[in-house]
C-alpha cells in the first residue's frame, strides 16, 4: 500500500516514517511554495534514511494567505495550521491508499481533528493516519534519541523543510526581517541526519 507522508526531515516526521514503514511503501513528500530551497534538506534526510522522496507544489495563494493571518493575530499558529491543511489536501490527491504526517498528541499546531481527518478520507478515498497521535514530546525524544542521529540547535541555524521556513522567507519579503521576530518565536529544531548505528 502507497503512503505519502507530510516530511520535514526533522525528527517527528521521520519517526513517523520509520513506524509507519513496516505496513505502508512510505514516500516522504514536502510541500513547497517555490520560496526557498529548504525543500533539499528533507530530501536530503528522507535519503539517508532509505525513504522515497517527493516535492509536491503548494499554492501560493495560501502561503499569501497564512501569512497575512500571522501577522493579524500576531503569532504563527492559525496561519501554519492553514498550509497544513491545504499540504493534506494536496498530497491526498495523488495516487495513494494513505496520507500521513508527524504531528504529535500535545502539538498546538498543526492538528488534525476527527472531522477534518473523516472529510479528507470521504472526499479522496484515502486513510489519514496520525501515528505519533499517542506519543507525548517525551516519549518522541527518547524513541528518537535511541533511533537517529539528530541535529538540534535554534531555528535560524538548523536546516529543516517545513513550512515556517516559507512563510518566514515571505513575511520578510514583504514586511522585513523585524516583522518575522515579532510573528515567531525563538525555538529549537531538529533535522534528521541519519540512523543511529
Amino acid at each position: 500500500m502507497e503512503l505519502a507522508l507530510l516530511y520535514s526531515g526533522g525528527k517527528d516526521s521521520s519517526l513517523a516514517a520509520t513506524l509507519l514503514d513496516r505496513f505502508y511503501d512510505v514516500r516522504c513528500v514536502t510541500g513547497s511554495f517555490g520560496l526557498t530551497d529548504d525543500w533539499e534538506h528533507a530530501e536530503r534526510a528522507a535519503v539517508e534514511l532509505g525513504f522515497p522522496f517527493e516535492r509536491v507544489e503548494l499554492d501560493r495563494a495560501v502561503a499569501e494567505e497564512a501569512t497575512e493571518r500571522m501577522l493579524a493575530d500576531g503569532y504563527p499558529r492559525n496561519g501554519i495550521q492553514r498550509v497544513h491543511e491545504h499540504a493534506l489536501e494536496t498530497i491526498a490527491e495523488h495516487d495513494v491508499d494513505a496520507i500521513a504526517d508527524g504531528s504529535r498528541r500535545d502539538d498546538r499546531v498543526p492538528t488534525v481533528s476527527r472531522a477534518q481527518a473523516q472529510s479528507l478520507e470521504d472526499r479522496h478515498g484515502v486513510d489519514y493516519i496520525s501515528p505519533l497521535s499517542g506519543f507525548g514530546r517525551h516519549a518522541v525524544d527518547r524513541l528518537v534519541e535511541e533511533t537517529f542521529e539528530v541535529q538540534q540547535g535554534p531555528s535560524e541555524e538548523v536546516p529543516k523543510a517545513d513550512y515556517e521556513d516559507e512563510l518566514r522567507a515571505l513575511i520578510a519579503e514583504e514586511h522585513g526581517a523585524e516583522t518575522v521576530a515579532e510573528v515567531f518565536p525563538a525555538h529549537d529544531q531538529t533535522y534528521v541526519r541519519g540512523r543511529n548505528d
